[in-house]
């Protein structure tokens, strides 16, 4: 099986070029090849490569610099992810398009489960919620994954943000009142292998099993870190109001995935187990997070 997966210097590219499974071949296509903000070539640039099918990875995801660049946020995550599914659909591929738990308001009382309105209350939000309807209406074989809380032992992300940050103070101020599922881009990578390999239109989410806060992540971070002699900070929980950002967090990030188990046989790790493992990979490269 051929993937091509759009997007290369992303968390969710890079594990998916690191654990793809025997048998399937990856080629990513990013920018300058392919800027989805520009929508150049994106048929002709799918087309040569004839993937059997399509992830796209890539999006702007930066949330708070989004509610001041909205056109820049809806040209990639809407108007781009369309033209890639469109490409994809032209050649008879499916498109597996990643999104988002911002599609909701964070106002529900339990996990999200796939057939929960929607209420984005931000520009990211309403971007990627639009690029959902975008790929689905493009592409009658797209599967929308939605994921949350996304890590990995490289690049920019919470835990690594976490780690740089104890090394230079003594305690840290982290939001104790947003609940989500920590989700490592290892086991996301798994399980949309194994929804490529025999894709089902619709919506399904992805993130890691369990729940925590903000606080309860960094807390969990601050112990694995030093158990393995690594940076460490005491962690002090805040309210949002503590914290104003330009762009409204979900309270609640939660998302059910029992719809992955039942359709496709995944069952996602505990997050604490995977988020072990992802600190064991920090320091095995030196605790190098700067």
């Amino acid at each position: 099986m051929k993937v091509l997966v759009i997007g290369r210097g992303g968390q969710v590219a890079r594990a998916l070029v690191r654990r793809a499974p025997e048998g399937v071949a990856v080629e990513t296509l990013s920018r300058p090849e392919l800027d989805l903000a520009a929508l150049r070539d994106a048929d002709a640039l799918v087309a040569v490569r004839r993937p059997d099918v399509v992830i796209n990875a890539a999006a702007y995801t930066a949330v708070d610099a989004a509610e001041s660049d909205a056109d820049a946020a809806r040209a990639v995550n809407a108007q781009g992810a369309e033209a890639v599914a469109a490409a994809a659909a032209r050649l008879g591929a499916p498109v597996i398009q990643v999104s988002t738990d911002y599609v909701f308001a964070g106002d529900k009382g339990a996990p999200y489960v796939e057939s929960d309105p929607v209420g984005p209350t931000g520009v990211y939000g309403r971007t990627k919620l639009e690029g959902e309807r975008l790929v689905a209406a493009a592409n009658s074989s797209a599967v929308i994954v939605r994921t949350a809380w996304v890590y990995d032992a490289h690049g920019k992300n919470f835990v690594r943000t976490m780690l740089r940050l104890a090394g230079q103070r003594p305690e840290l101020s982290v939001v104790s009142d947003q609940q989500g599922c920590p989700t490592f881009a290892d086991d996301l990578a798994d399980a949309l292998f194994a929804i490529a390999r025999a894709p089902k239109p619709g919506v399904v989410h992805c993130a890691g099993a369990g729940e925590t806060t903000w606080a309860g992540f960094a807390e969990a971070i601050m112990a694995l870190a030093a158990e393995r002699g690594g940076p460490s900070a005491k962690v002090q929980p805040i309210p949002t109001s503590a914290y104003p950002t330009p762009a409204k967090r979900p309270a609640n990030s939660r998302l059910n995935c029992a719809k992955l188990q039942g359709e496709y046989g995944v069952a996602m790790r505990p997050w604490r187990a995977a988020l072990a493992d992802c600190v064991d990979e920090i320091a095995a490269g030196g605790w190098r997070v700067g």
